[in-house]
């Protein structure tokens, strides 16, 4: 088995018509960094003139012409920088009297990046990491990683005529450039799946958007889940009148859980004995009380006895009525949505003077809020969508960004996202032939 053969596996070239030097590697220095740097040429009985197309029939219309030498960046060999110093045969053509030189498949015409580190670097882009760094992992620039990406990806387009029963409206951050700060994406509510991101979340654009799509097409759409956006919920009446609205439960959950805690936060600055008490243990007040610890005791910081989670909730509570009654509001409201309770739900908003007389302010606002999304709020305790898969990707949207310390472009912030969540799929570039003779 020759050393060429072992050379281009081991550098998965698929070019048999590159030979490698007798000493093939040398360790260079390029661009001011210690490299390993390949030497072989490439030579081969050309099948027609590359300029005026004459096919070849015997050797006398063509001739060899010298060689022309191109530096081609590879993939990182032992962590190291690799380079292939390739010298390419040009070929004088006797019939039109111009020269060309010799292709190969590793490389495009007029390139020195080989197809193999730009395949590399498309498939790396599908990772959580920034451009920069897949740029110094294969030796390149980031402007040369942005067009790699961009050329080597199909842009997604959804399809015009077909969208899923149930979908799940969120917004996001976005660039600078982005008129009204934040974009919008959706996604179908039971698999998961993005079907697309909107530069502009606000009504007039989204209207114009979603109009793109039939009408039989919007009036297929049954269920769409929302946070407290009120603009979602004119654009839902609009454009698909027959989806029911669906308000998220994380969103309602947090809605009464921050009135809670802006109570505790009143009564806390209000209450210099018991300051530390209502600072220190404010997660206890937020969680559910079915899940309080009550069987095991030990010391809490701020009091002299051993107590159990619950004992410090109920000595929290008993230090102001607004609070408590703030916090039975909020535990009575957290166990109906936990429970898909409608009937516990409508009887607690329908009689809340009467039940809870002393709620804080922060809670009447939450309430009156509640009341003006209640059919919305009710058809979400009646089905079992929610937006914790969109809460999920824009999760994930965010480390996007803040791993590349942000993008200019809205544009390739979305191919960028779009890939990451295998959207977008790789082109399948057809490499070039080469000219070989019978």
């Amino acid at each position: 088995m020759s050393h060429n053969y072992c050379i281009l596996k081991s550098l998965n070239l698929k070019d048999e018509n590159i030979i490698f030097d007798q000493n093939y590697i040398t360790y260079e220095d390029v661009k001011g960094v210690n490299s390993l740097v390949y030497h072989a040429k490439l030579t081969y009985i050309p099948h027609h003139c590359e300029k005026c197309g004459c096919i070849y029939s015997n050797h006398n219309q063509f001739e060899k012409h010298g060689f022309k030498t191109s530096l081609i960046t590879l993939p990182k060999v032992s962590n190291m920088n690799a380079y292939l110093k390739l010298r390419k045969q040009r070929i004088l053509c006797h019939e039109c009297g111009s020269t060309f030189t010799l292709r190969t498949n590793i490389v495009e015409p007029n390139c020195y990046i080989s197809n193999n580190t730009k395949l590399a670097i498309a498939l790396e882009a599908s990772d959580i990491i920034s451009e920069c760094d897949i740029a110094k992992r294969f030796n390149t620039s980031h402007s040369t990683v942005n067009r790699i990406i961009n050329s080597y990806y199909e842009i997604h387009h959804p399809h015009r005529h077909k969208l899923p029963e149930c979908l799940c409206f969120d917004e996001f951050k976005s660039v600078k450039s982005c008129d009204g700060a934040m974009s919008f994406i959706y996604c179908d509510a039971q698999t998961g799946e993005i079907i697309d991101i909107v530069e502009d979340r606000r009504l007039k654009n989204l209207i114009t958007y979603f109009q793109r799509f039939s009408r039989e097409t919007r009036l297929n759409v049954k269920v769409i889940v929302i946070d407290m956006y009120k603009p979602y919920i004119s654009l839902i009446k609009s454009v698909f009148p027959n989806a029911k609205i669906l308000i998220d439960r994380f969103h309602i959950i947090q809605l009464i859980s921050r009135a809670l805690n802006k109570t505790r936060i009143k009564i806390m600055n209000n209450d210099p004995k018991n300051y530390n008490k209502l600072k220190n243990y404010w997660k206890l007040l937020l969680k559910n009380c079915t899940d309080l610890d009550i069987l095991h005791y030990r010391h809490y910081r701020c009091f002299r006895e051993m107590l159990c989670e619950e004992d410090v909730v109920n000595y929290l509570l008993e230090l102001n009525k607004e609070l408590k009654d703030t916090y039975e509001l909020y535990q009575d409201l957290l166990n109906c949505i936990k429970n898909n309770d409608s009937e516990r739900f409508n009887f607690i908003i329908d009689n809340i003077q009467t039940e809870y007389p002393n709620i804080s302010s922060y809670m009447k606002i939450a309430i009156k809020s509640i009341k003006a999304n209640y059919e919305y709020i009710i058809n979400s305790l009646k089905y079992n969508y929610t937006n914790g898969v969109l809460e999920g990707i824009n999760n994930k949207i965010k480390v996007i960004k803040r791993i590349a310390f942000g993008y200019r472009s809205f544009y390739h912030f979305k191919v960028r996202i779009l890939i990451v969540h295998k959207l977008s799929k790789l082109i399948k570039h057809k490499k070039p032939g080469l000219s070989r003779s019978a």
